[in-house]
């Protein structure tokens, strides 16, 4: 058994597998993580590693914690992935990136592939059929945009995700909720649009906390999958064995 913990930037996200089979998954904060793992452990005591990816600020040393009871592994830009890093600074290429890209190379071979993370940002990462990673784009997702329009003006509030009534927002807070959520969801099939127009034999990936609720809304179609991440992570590390 595997448990698998991808560190975002709000929160963390954990899975146990035995081989490519999710056994349960978990969501839990950042200041939980110790007890969190603790306990996933005193119920899967057959877990032989942990494997970590990590955008978010938690240390190295909490996961250390657990050495005494399994092989605790951190997936860096040093190690092997199943496409050839064509972005101008591979360095930068944020690990969960690079697991998203590594899923999508392993699950859908030989075929262009454009992965969609709804997170705190949303990101878009291009895989092309050759297996080249040639990159995307980063913007804000939904809760950035919400918390950008109170944070930089006067008046206007702080509101949660509401599905807008209509796209004619007849108050400030529909307003907000429209020019929010229609925003991104035009960006997101924009987006598409142009990869559509430039590639052909094309998969589009949406994952992330908000992919369910964009998933809907969206005119393209998709393969929605919000563990997508936890399920790369566990391939990778799979390719990461059969390859070093």
């Amino acid at each position: 058994m595997i448990l698998t913990v991808d560190v975002g930037n709000t929160r963390i996200k954990a899975a146990v597998f035995e081989g490519s089979t999710v056994l349960e998954n978990f969501v839990f904060e950042k200041n939980e993580l110790e007890k969190k793992i603790k306990k996933i452990l005193e119920k899967f005591q057959n877990c032989s590693d942990l494997v970590v990816a990590s955008v978010g600020k938690i240390e190295k040393q909490a996961f250390l914690t657990f050495e005494n009871q399994l092989k605790v592994h951190f997936l860096t830009h040093e190690d092997v992935f199943p496409f050839i890093n064509k972005y101008a600074t591979p360095k930068t290429l944020g690990i969960d990136r690079m697991v998203l890209a590594s899923g999508a190379t392993l699950q859908f071979p030989k075929q262009n592939r454009l992965v969609i993370d709804a997170g705190t940002c949303i990101t878009y990462d291009f895989i092309d059929e050759n297996d080249h990673y040639l990159g995307g784009a980063i913007s804000p997702g939904l809760r950035l945009r919400y918390e950008s329009l109170h944070q930089f003006t006067a008046k206007l509030p702080l509101l949660t995700l509401e599905a807008p009534k209509h796209y004619i927002g007849n108050s400030t807070i529909q307003a907000i909720h429209s020019g929010v959520v229609n925003s991104l969801v035009y960006e997101i099939d924009g987006f598409i649009d142009e990869y559509r127009a430039n590639f052909a034999k094309f998969i589009i990936i949406l994952t992330g906390g908000d992919a369910e609720f964009l998933a809907k809304r969206l005119k393209n179609t998709i393969f929605a999958n919000s563990n997508f991440l936890l399920e790369s992570l566990n391939q990778t590390y799979q390719y990461k064995i059969d390859n070093d």
